[in-house]
């Protein structure tokens, strides 16, 4: 990674307002995400459009993000960061208010466009804290660091799931999106502040092409990859079709299983922090014993689904695969850029996030196409085969320290 900047390391309070600032930006950009998700039928009403296109203005994220996340990595190893996340701060800013001028004046593929530049934003923000806040701080606390900051999605997901219906019924639903995005005028500012005449991480020149093609035969790199691809695919999977699954099958209203839902991205606020800690702390700064444990946990809880008949263990089952799952989610940025060389932290970062958004991008449609067919017992097996795959991946994941 490069900067424009030569000079000392941040200090404790710089580290701590870098990590905020990112943090507060990628929140920005999950709450203005998910904000149309929670307001569908205000957004088919109001667009004219049917319930396939209403969803793409949330999936056209996801999708952006696979196609840019590996271009926005290797421009993160060439340029100055701070001048890549304040220019995505800006995006995101544009992207918020194109999106309401759009949504009110009813052009749907202006509004399309907008959520385009939005999902390339927010993969900026995403790639460069992933890396930035690992090397700005010391080995030992690395992944505890980086848990934290990944913690930025669910929080920005809750605010956003949340928040949306609110500020509808009161501002109209067009407005969530330049509200949410304003957070970032608060995150790129403390950023900017934390970070100026700093070094934001060692610097290492950019990466060779030699460099870059050892990254690509990485087999170590590879198996991570993989890994946040199955545990992506299990995160939306169970995102997605929970609330209906808890409707159709268990009963419950529609209002009671959004609300029970909820506690499946919400414990990731604890899990993706806590993860970092349970390596650090309890296994020495070893990352494939918690990844093992994290999917071996998960096997049980989603295959679980298949055979109970009640609210109550529904739930429990619920909060331990939402904990295992996104505890995977929030140490493997950790654990990828300690398998690379430096110069290519950045791109292989954003490799783990392309390959893992693809399968969280395919897997609701992948499960709803088994449920229309099949029903949700197979396709909730195979969502407990996906995560055995994660368990001997898992095996034969890298040792590092």
């Amino acid at each position: 990674m490069s900067d424009d900047e030569d000079a000392p390391t941040p200090t404790r309070g710089q580290t701590v307002g870098l990590v905020a600032g990112l943090f507060a930006l990628s929140t920005a950009a999950g709450a203005y995400e998910i904000a149309p998700a929670s307001v569908l039928p205000l957004v088919r009403e109001s667009l004219g459009v049917g319930p396939t296109l209403a969803g793409w203005l949330v999936s056209v994220m996801y999708l952006t993000a696979v196609v840019a996340s590996v271009p926005v990595g290797v421009a993160l190893d060439r340029v100055s960061v701070r001048k890549a996340v304040a220019a995505a701060a800006v995006a995101l800013l544009v992207a918020g208010v194109w999106g309401w001028v759009a949504a009110v004046a009813g052009a749907y593929w202006w509004l399309f466009a907008s959520r385009v530049l939005g999902g390339f934003a927010y993969v900026v923000f995403w790639n460069a804290g992933a890396n930035v806040v690992g090397q700005a701080v010391g080995p030992d606390v690395r992944a505890t660091a980086v848990g934290v900051f990944t913690a930025s999605a669910p929080v920005g997901f809750a605010l956003g799931q949340f928040g949306s219906p609110l500020l509808a019924d009161r501002f109209g639903w067009p407005a969530t999106l330049p509200i949410f995005t304003a957070i970032a005028v608060v995150g790129v500012a403390v950023f900017l502040l934390a970070t100026r005449g700093r070094s934001l991480a060692v610097e290492t020149g950019a990466p060779s092409r030699t460099e870059v093609r050892d990254l690509l035969a990485n087999r170590a790199a590879w198996t991570l990859y993989a890994l946040s691809f199955l545990a992506f695919s299990l995160y939306l999977f169970l995102n997605s079709w929970l609330p209906s699954y808890l409707t159709d099958r268990l009963g419950v209203s529609l209002a009671l299983s959004g609300l029970l839902t909820a506690l499946f991205p919400a414990v990731g606020v604890v899990s993706r922090t806590s993860g970092g800690v349970i390596s650090d702390r309890l296994f020495g700064g070893e990352r494939r014993p918690v990844v093992l444990l994290a999917f071996v946990a998960a096997a049980p809880a989603v295959t679980g689904f298949v055979v109970v008949t009640r609210v109550g263990p529904a739930i429990a089952l619920l909060l331990v695969a939402g904990f295992a799952v996104q505890l995977t989610i929030g140490l493997l940025y950790t654990y990828v850029a300690e398998v690379v060389a430096p110069t290519v932290r950045s791109t292989a970062i954003s490799m783990l996030t392309s390959v893992g958004l693809f399968g969280a991008f395919a897997a609701p449609i992948a499960g709803g196409a088994i449920i229309d067919r099949a029903g949700y017992r197979p396709a909730f097996l195979l969502a407990g085969v996906v995560a055995v795959l994660g368990v001997a991946l898992a095996w034969y994941a890298p040792d590092v320290r």
